[in-house]
């Protein structure tokens, strides 16, 4: 296997390959997201791509690759023009770009018949201006065109708003550092936001998780994670999400990939924020299945390794096992510093703590969080009571409230 960019979720899937048997050689894109792990090295050889399509997929020949797969956002594209030299399954190359184009992802939807929200791309703030006001009102989202990870997204409420932070993200490169030439507008979605984490191979979707977020507003209009919690299979909002995610997969032409779909359910229905053709992130393996019986960097392997035994398993693929909260860490100072082992022991100490995953070393200076680059880190809460998770998760709260980003053990 080739894995393009084998960097955050991407660099767990190695060690998965290596159960199955199957060696894999690294891609590097030129513009992998800059802020995002190593990856493992563990591979057959590593190259960099250069741009030529052609001269990549003839090194990948002479590791007799038979299967290419995306490590993280920034691979989505090369990984399906590789396929598609190589004749190795991929995806419809009919408009690849949906895959990463926001706007143009919400016309494939559009083109499909399926809800979607109303969009412009334009480098001109006083074109969106115009747009916002003559159709969708305000609040408006702002973003760059094929970021990811909540990087410049904004819900503006007013014309000044929407031109400073169209200057902005024009101004600035997007995640992967590639300089921001136009700016996205999307109609703001009211409702209650979800991602659905899939499999899908030959055109057969598989769901490996389905999730609601809750979602913080900062006053400057950015929003940020709070905490996620999983629905169970058999609720009623998970089944119409995985219905409509899967038709949004097939309008997308994700045939042979995994899935990262972000959906709000509104007063229309569910209609699409964004989908990713790569795995979700904060994905642990050992803890998604004590929460699923199952987690999405097993199933990709599975479906490359032992395709008939991916193809038995049901269209809804996990369970729900216990009572479970994601809290997403966040730092309310405007000069924080990421706290040693020591401060997070109040952390751990929880009932519930289940797992924590830092993004920076500790005593690194840290910004106040306005997105998921300065997000600290994340927790995993588990508990068969769910009023201790409640309890649990306040406490966090106060807890980087009083002192936890202060720097120093407490």
């Amino acid at each position: 296997m080739a894995i393009v960019d084998a960097f955050s979720t991407g660099s767990l899937l190695p060690a998965v390959l290596d159960r199955y048997g199957i060696e894999w050689v690294h891609v590097r894109t030129p513009n992998p997201d800059i802020l995002l792990s190593s990856a493992p090295d563990t591979f057959l050889d590593e190259f960099r791509h250069s741009g030529d399509v052609a001269a990549t997929a003839d090194v990948l020949r002479g590791h007799e690759v038979t299967h290419v797969i995306a490590g993280q956002e920034a691979g989505v594209e090369l990984a399906d023009r590789l396929s598609a030299e190589l004749g190795t399954p991929g995806n419809g190359m009919s408009r690849p770009t949906a895959r990463r184009n926001k706007y143009e992802m919400g016309l494939a939807l559009r083109d499909a018949g399926l809800a979607h929200a109303a969009g412009l791309v334009s480098a001109d703030a006083d074109e969106i201006i115009a747009w916002v006001e003559e159709t969708v009102g305000y609040p408006v989202i702002l973003k760059p065109v094929a970021s990811s990870s909540t990087d410049n997204v904004v819900a503006c409420s007013s014309p000044e708003q929407v031109r400073a932070v169209h200057d902005k993200i024009m101004s600035s490169t997007d995640r992967h550092g590639m300089p921001n030439t136009t700016v996205l507008a999307q109609e703001f979605l009211a409702g209650d936001e979800y991602f659905v984490n899939t499999v899908s191979r030959d055109g057969s979707h598989h769901t490996v998780e389905v999730w609601r977020y809750y979602k913080t507003r900062l006053p400057g209009g950015n929003i940020i994670y709070d905490y996620n919690e999983p629905l169970s299979p058999d609720d009623p909002v998970a089944r119409e999400l995985e219905a409509y995610t899967h038709q949004v997969l097939d309008a997308l032409e994700v045939r042979n990939a995994a899935g990262h779909t972000e959906v709000m359910m509104t007063s229309r229905g569910p209609v699409l924020v964004e989908s990713a053709a790569r795995m979700g992130g904060g994905q642990v393996p050992d803890i998604y299945n004590r929460l699923f019986g199952t987690n999405q960097v097993e199933l990709l392997a599975l479906s490359v390794a032992r395709p008939e035994e991916f193809d038995r398993l049901p269209t809804t693929a996990y369970q729900l096992l216990q009572h479970h909260r994601f809290v997403h860490l966040i730092n309310p100072r405007q000069h924080g510093v990421i706290p040693s082992h020591e401060a997070m022991a109040a952390i751990r100490a929880l009932p519930s703590h289940a797992f924590t995953v830092m993004r920076h070393p500790e005593g690194q200076s840290l910004p106040p969080t306005i997105d998921v680059a300065t997000q600290p880190g994340y927790v995993f809460l588990i508990s068969e009571d769910p009023a201790q998770l409640l309890a649990d998760y306040r406490t966090l709260r106060q807890i980087e409230q009083d002192h936890l980003y202060d720097g120093g053990p407490q």
